[in-house]
């Protein structure tokens, strides 16, 4: 799979693809609040390097773990951010579902405030001595965060906020950019809840 798309196992031990299409809606895959964290990945800093390696951060100019630095103080740092996302972005949905532990909010200053203060250099690409473009390294938090950040307003600053989706899977929390052409995508995977949709509807329709 590309960097970004992820293969997420539910607690009914079936796994599906994911794409969540960005990498700000990408952190909120790697944890969040309960219920949902016990689906946490990044529980010491060198899982959150890793996971790092393999996100849409990586996608352009791949970089692995040893390139990432992360410390127990960075991870919290996270964390906080990620939580953020956990409130904002819900809220940035229109048919947004309530489900436990997702809050939806409509963007408030202190969320404005927190992004904005998040985006700052350095930058995470730089030109080599022969023009062509290079990771810098090593890749710290403050980089991390402020890609995130920059990809967040990106979207919700712009005419790309109504592409923001939550999959209409029952009970489904799982949130993404929609990238396809269109812009009519329903579902997080057509493996997963779309596929339940399909099976749903054929019963229905050969219900006496």
């Amino acid at each position: 799979m590309k960097p970004g798309a992820r293969r997420l196992t539910g607690t009914d031990g079936v796994s599906h693809a994911f794409d969540p299409g960005s990498f700000a809606l990408e952190l909120i895959l790697s944890g969040g609040p309960p219920p949902w964290d016990r689906y946490e990945l990044l529980h010491t800093p060198d899982e959150a390097a890793a996971w790092l390696a393999e996100s849409y951060l990586a996608a352009d100019l791949p970089f692995t773990a040893d390139d990432v630095r992360v410390t127990k103080a960075d991870l919290a740092r996270l964390k906080e951010f990620r939580a953020t996302l956990w409130h904002v972005v819900p809220g940035l949905i229109p048919d947004a579902k309530t489900l436990p532990g997702i809050t939806t909010r409509q963007l408030a200053p202190e969320d404005r405030a927190l992004i904005n203060a998040t985006v700052g250099e350095p930058p995470l690409a730089e030109l080599d001595e022969t023009g062509r473009i290079r990771r810098r390294t090593p890749i710290t938090m403050r980089q991390v965060l402020g890609a995130a950040a920059q990809d967040l307003i990106d979207i919700i600053g712009s005419d790309k906020v109504v592409r923001l989706r939550m999959c209409e899977g029952n009970n489904c929390a799982l949130m993404f950019y929609d990238t396809s052409r269109p812009g009519n995508r329903r579902w997080c995977s057509m493996q997963r809840c779309g596929n339940r949709h399909k099976v749903g509807n054929y019963r229905t329709r050969h219900t006496d």
